[in-house]
């Protein structure tokens, strides 16, 4: 994790003014994408640190909750969405994106009710994250998208249930009333178009 302080809520400028926290933790298991988002960030004027675990990314919330968060969706260590959960606890007016390479609606669901503003599939660019992170809102799919298959539907439906249960793979496979085997399998690949 970066050594690099994150400032109070608001900054004075030199008129006396306040100016906007900006703040920022990057949170990603892939230290590559991870220190290179952070860098692409900071050259946009966010004050960046970055953690590569939910515990690192606990210990940054705690020290020094940030105004503006990119979190990855699963992590070596846990879910991005408990990283979410604890900064909106420690700091209720701060902005959140999840990123992940298993979009799934349920899970989109589930981070803006935690507080994320957006939820983007990876790989997302700087210039995404921004605009997401600055919007504060959740974008609506345009109308011209088409319909999910059969598929995605099922999957969808999994997705919802799992997080239902709380991520609890065993009872989910209750629920569903499938094998646990099946279900992890099912877990561990990308949602289908």
């Amino acid at each position: 994790m970066d050594k690099d302080a994150s400032h109070q809520s608001t900054n004075q400028n030199q008129s006396g003014g306040e100016t906007l926290d900006k703040s920022l933790l990057v949170v990603d298991d892939d230290r590559l994408f991870c220190e290179r988002l952070g860098r692409a960030l900071s050259s946009r004027g966010f004050t960046a640190r970055t953690a590569m675990s939910v515990t690192e990314a606990l210990a940054a919330i705690e020290t020094a909750p940030p105004a503006f968060a990119v979190i990855d969706l699963r992590l070596g260590d846990g879910s991005g969405l408990d990283v979410m959960r604890a900064l909106k606890a420690k700091r209720a007016d701060a902005r959140g994106v999840i990123l992940t390479g298993y979009g799934a609606i349920a899970t989109a669901v589930m981070a803006v009710k935690l507080g994320a503003f957006d939820y983007l599939a990876k790989p997302a660019n700087a210039d995404d994250v921004v605009a997401a992170l600055m919007a504060g809102r959740l974008d609506m799919p345009a109308e011209h998208d088409p319909p999910m298959s059969a598929d995605r539907v099922r999957w969808e439906h999994i997705q919802r249930i799992y997080e239902a249960c709380e991520r609890n793979v065993s009872e989910t496979a209750r629920q569903l009333n499938m094998h646990r085997r099946t279900l992890q399998r099912i877990l561990a690949k990308r949602a289908p178009k």
